[in-house]
């Protein structure tokens, strides 16, 4: 990767294109409704579910264990190589894929109508590890097929459209869900949301292909060799990863106990419930929209920077609301502020995971990339607490804003490298 870096392409200083040319692209249309598939099953396995069970009188620990059903997101990486392998004989090496398990998840969606949790509990834990199963692998691929089609000045875009259509869904698969449910039955909404992707399935249908193509690995063994050997490859590769974990350790940071710090403040669990998701989903989405479109005159590097700059600033305004107390026109510009950055800031990383991918391996890639980002939001709930219990926290927020230079400076460090990586096309082409 150092070697790239030290002859840029000519074409990184070439203009970028206009807003419009990109927004009225087909790829970014396809990418857009690629997300709302992918974020539609989600609350199937979480939120939705949980209270389609509570409905029915489950009890707390019988749903509790049925949040196991999940797992499959957070390990989906494993048998992401066997889907950069082999390819399905229609649609491409990835629209194949991605339009056999649409079909496969509107079949096990509906097929959850046809059950009730009062006397077929074990049934629709069967059904909802599908769901999730086959989500997730959903995910691959598309998360796949989105690095293999966004041009470079694309991949902003890319990322805003993926997480804008996510969102969008998650929310359509969880709050609309429930209101029908709440008027027509569990059933009609099950039906309802197994007809959405349905129609979510057709459009895969004319989805385009990517520009350039890359034939797959020659065997299962080398879909896992391969990939792992080309991210590595470069004396700049291993501070390209490091930089992929850092980058938002200030903003997984202020976010592990967030409910705690609202609560300690005196705000009520009402408050925190409507205010605060409210503001975070409206926050988000608009963070992700402007971070999105500014990313096509910025590229790579610079929003990187101005974005990982706001990111960490952003956490100061928790800051000022612990030292305040509770003050709720504050608390609602300190999250409105957060989230717009955080959003931001996703575009960014995501876009970031996008340049790395190799079209050649991006299922198995791009799987395990997200993986290794999401490692600070895992692993900093123990140092958190023990910072907030013994230090307070005005200081825990300052430590917060503090841990976010380190990914600012690295990404300053690594600039030769980052702007190889957004100037390249998607390597492993092929015309």
């Amino acid at each position: 990767m150092t070697a790239e870096a030290a002859a840029v392409p000519a074409a990184s200083a070439a203009p970028r294109p206009r807003f419009r040319e990109v927004l009225r692209e087909p790829r970014m249309i396809a990418v857009l409704a690629l997300g709302l598939a992918s974020g539609l099953p989600y609350n199937l396995t979480d939120g939705t579910l949980q209270a389609w069970l509570k409905d029915y009188g489950i009890s707390n620990t019988q749903i509790g264990l049925l949040t196991l059903v999940g797992l499959p997101y957070a390990w989906k990486f494993l048998w992401a190589p066997f889907m950069d392998r082999y390819q399905l004989p229609f649609l491409g090496r990835r629209r194949g894929w991605i339009f056999l398990l649409q079909l496969a998840l509107a079949a096990v969606i509906a097929a959850c109508a046809l059950f009730s949790p009062a006397d077929a509990l074990t049934a629709i834990a069967i059904l909802a590890f599908a769901i999730g199963f086959l989500s997730a692998s959903q995910d691959i691929i598309i998360n796949a097929y989105t690095a293999d089609v966004a041009q470079p000045h694309e991949r902003g875009l890319a990322a805003m459209a993926t997480s804008v259509g996510y969102r969008a869904a998650a929310w359509f698969s969880f709050s609309i869900a429930l209101i029908v449910a709440q008027y027509a039955g569990w059933k009609a909404a099950y039906l309802m949301i197994a007809a959405a992707m349905a129609a979510l399935a057709i459009g895969t249908l004319f989805a385009p292909e990517p520009q350039q193509r890359a034939a797959p690995p020659d065997s299962l063994r080398a879909s896992i060799v391969d990939p792992l050997r080309q991210l590595m490859s470069g004396p700049g590769a291993v501070a390209l990863i490091v930089l992929l974990v850092v980058y938002k350790v200030g903003d997984a940071f202020s976010l592990r106990l967030f409910t705690p710090f609202l609560m300690d403040l005196g705000f009520s669990k009402a408050e925190i419930g409507v205010v605060t998701k409210t503001t975070m989903a409206v926050a988000t989405i608009a963070g992700t929209v402007c971070g999105g479109l500014w990313m096509i005159r910025l590229g790579l590097l610079r929003a990187l920077l101005w974005f990982g700059a706001f990111q960490a600033v952003s956490n100061l305004t928790y800051m000022m609301l612990a030292v305040a107390g509770k003050n709720h026109l504050l608390m609602i510009a300190a999250i409105a502020i957060d989230n717009f950055a955080g959003g931001m800031g996703s575009v960014a990383l995501t876009a970031f995971i996008l340049a790395l991918c190799d079209q050649r391996f991006s299922a198995f890639q791009y799987a395990l990339l997200s993986a290794i980002a999401v490692i600070p939001r895992t692993y900093l709930g123990v140092p958190a607490g023990f910072l907030a219990d013994r230090a307070g926290w005005p200081t825990f927020y300052l430590v917060s804003f503090i841990a976010a230079i380190p990914g600012i400076a690295l990404v300053w460090y690594l600039r030769r490298d980052v702007r190889a990586l957004d100037a390249r096309g998607t390597p492993g082409t092929v015309a």
